[in-house]
């Protein structure tokens, strides 16, 4: 946002919090999630910003400290560190009559005309609710960091995210024993097919009408992986790509091992032991409950953004129909890697913002599209019916979706070679230190 912002010379400030740039990515930022062995879930080549690819030495599934180093270069080429207060905290946002009041953590107080909040998805656990009482230790994921946590210990992972399922492959590795538990059975993807980064794979079937590669990458998961249900694992109850995609190669290796084990969804707590809807119980010592998080925008004025089941109700999860001048970015899940969408949605409400400074009939006409436009955002996949899921969105549809807008509003499009005007530094980005 901030490099778009630069480019089209539109003034403006970015608060961080922290004492760095890096967000989640920084182990060192209190509230991140990120594990010592987490990897990016996408591959290097599908997960870039425009005009700024991730050096080629990079694996195909970067680490965490790549990806930190990755977004630290990208700071530094782009000069973007003049327009970013870090150890900085927004307390407080109020609509003012025209604009906004931001309350700072260095008790100053701003006016800005336009707000953006793009302080991301990952920072406020959600904990499920089981009857019963244990007498062991329970946390939440964000809390993990290194398999020696488990040394010794019979562990239970909750969920099979890909988080859930990273850490219940750390678990299988060093725990004394581990379990994984799952309310439904899941498609699993390995992270190479036929020698290529999945996403990569699957962007051939972009090019197929979508049931007809639905079907095709549902038979080959079938082939590569078998009957999953010889593991321990419920049959999926939905096709391919109808829940957001687990990308992992090693969780199967170690359920055929037995190194962990799976078990169906928590019936209740007993003392020391957890008890399954089959009825199995076993004796625990430590559960980690990878169930995701709650989206918060906890410094805006309250009833200033929609909520509909958890998730902010907002045209192409970014604009807001009753504030034209409020936008959200990132608060949205997709079944690819985001930062090119970022980098699209970016250019819009950029493109938003100067239409309504313009004063002219273009912003009239944005903002009756935004009121009144519904699109589907979903390309007609029928995703199961679970909170994350909830306005989950199709790239493809999202793509289409965002063509359209640009069409509608003669706005132009970006493409590779946008980004270059505003590149201070076009070799340093090649070699980030993952240090």
């Amino acid at each position: 946002m901030a490099r778009t912002l630069k480019r089209l010379n539109v003034e403006f400030d970015v608060y961080e919090r922290h004492s760095e740039v890096g967000g989640i990515w920084d182990q060192a930022n209190p509230g991140s999630p990120i594990y010592d062995r987490a990897h990016f879930i996408s591959s290097k080549t599908k997960s870039h910003f425009l005009d700024f690819e991730m050096p080629a030495h990079y694996p195909d599934y970067p680490s965490h400290r790549q990806i930190l180093a990755y977004l630290r270069a990208f700071t530094r080429a782009y000069g973007l560190q003049q327009n970013i207060h870090l150890n900085t905290a927004v307390q407080r946002v109020e609509q003012m009559e025209a604009g906004w009041k931001v309350g700072l953590t260095t008790g100053e107080t701003k006016s800005y005309a336009w707000l953006i909040a793009a302080s991301g998805a990952n920072w406020h656990p959600r904990m499920p609710s089981f009857p019963g009482s244990f007498t062991g230790e329970v946390r939440h994921a964000r809390t993990y960091r290194t398999p020696d946590e488990f040394r010794g210990k019979r562990v239970l992972i909750v969920g099979a995210g890909n988080s859930g399922c990273d850490i219940a492959c750390d678990a299988a590795h060093s725990a004394k024993r581990a379990f994984i538990s799952l309310r439904r059975g899941y498609h699993f993807f390995p992270k190479h097919i036929f020698g290529e980064p999945v996403d990569v794979f699957a962007e051939r079937g972009r090019r197929l009408p979508r049931w007809l590669s639905q079907a095709l990458l549902g038979r080959l998961l079938r082939l590569l992986n078998g009957d999953l249900t010889r593991l321990g694992l419920k049959a999926p109850d939905h096709k391919v790509l109808e829940s957001h995609p687990i990308v992992n190669s090693q969780i199967l290796h170690y359920l055929s091992h037995g190194d962990l084990i799976a078990k169906p969804n928590i019936a209740r707590l007993s003392g020391g032991e957890v008890v399954f809807d089959d009825g199995s119980r076993e004796q625990i010592d430590l559960i980690i409950y990878a169930t995701g998080y709650r989206w918060e925008l906890p410094y805006l004025q309250e009833g200033l953004v929609r909520w509909q089941d958890g998730r902010p109700d907002l045209y192409m999860s970014v604009f807001s129909r009753e504030h034209p001048a409020l936008f959200v970015l990132g608060l949205f899940e997709s079944n690819v890697a985001a930062y090119q969408l970022f980098d699209q949605l970016a250019d819009l409400i950029a493109r938003a913002l100067l239409a309504q400074s313009s004063g002219k009939e273009v912003a009239g006409r944005f903002a009756h599209l935004v009121r009144s436009d519904r699109p589907d955002l979903q390309g007609g996949i029928r995703y199961i019916g679970s909170a994350r899921h909830v306005g989950y969105i199709d790239f493809g549809a999202f793509e289409g979706q965002i063509d359209r807008v640009r069409r509608h509003m003669a706005w132009p499009r970006i493409a590779p070679g946008s980004y270059r005007d505003v590149l201070l530094d076009e070799v340093g980005h090649e070699h980030p230190t993952a240090r």
